[in-house]
């Protein structure tokens, strides 16, 4: 069974081992190029006066992500993430902020967090949407809302490109979202 995650909600949450020693926090997301996946965390240490730590933690050595902490299996499954790998964006640097453009030319809104589905056992944690703050073109200008993506993304400098239907899909809370992202990529696929 798969959960919806806001990636700020993983920020700052604990790093765990099996033994319930919490040895680090989450400092940033680290998406894999392309930015479809997370390929893992950068890390600080905990306490006040804690700074970044030098060690990673790459997504393949996470058992588990909750809602109250990260589980890995011991302190030795910290260490170093592939040299290609940007912090948290596409390939692209940080895309909180960036504009969100239908392939239309829509302007939908700005990128305020990204919206994560966490496998079970192994699976990826992959990218499934965008919580931006919507523009006039969504009829609600100023709210946040949810907005699908589809199996691939695009971007372009400062701009995300979604496809134009992905409008039919927005949400405004994680309750139905899943659905409305599922409901979205078979619309695209023709499968609907």
């Amino acid at each position: 069974m798969s959960t919806l995650m806001r990636t700020s909600e993983i920020a700052k949450r604990p790093v765990v081992d099996m033994a319930g020693d919490d040895i680090a926090q989450v400092k940033d997301i680290v998406y894999a190029p392309g930015g479809g996946t997370v390929n893992g965390f950068t890390l600080a240490g905990r306490g006040l006066f804690s700074g970044p730590m030098k060690t990673a933690l790459a997504w393949s050595s996470v058992t588990a992500l909750g809602k109250d902490a990260v589980m890995v299996a011991s302190p030795g499954s910290l260490g170093e993430l592939p040299a290609d790998t940007s912090t948290r964006g596409q390939g692209h640097g940080d895309i909180l902020g960036s504009r969100v453009l239908t392939d239309a030319g829509t302007d939908l809104g700005v990128v305020v967090d990204v919206i994560v589905e966490v496998g079970a056992g192994g699976e990826p944690c992959t990218v499934v949407g965008y919580e931006i703050k919507a523009s006039e073109a969504l009829g609600s200008a100023g709210t946040t809302m949810l907005i699908p993506l589809p199996d691939t993304m695009a971007a372009s400098g400062q701009h995300l490109i979604v496809p134009a239907s992905a409008t039919d899909f927005v949400q405004q809370d994680l309750a139905g979202f899943g659905a409305s992202i599922d409901d979205f990529r078979r619309q695209l696929r023709g499968t609907t």
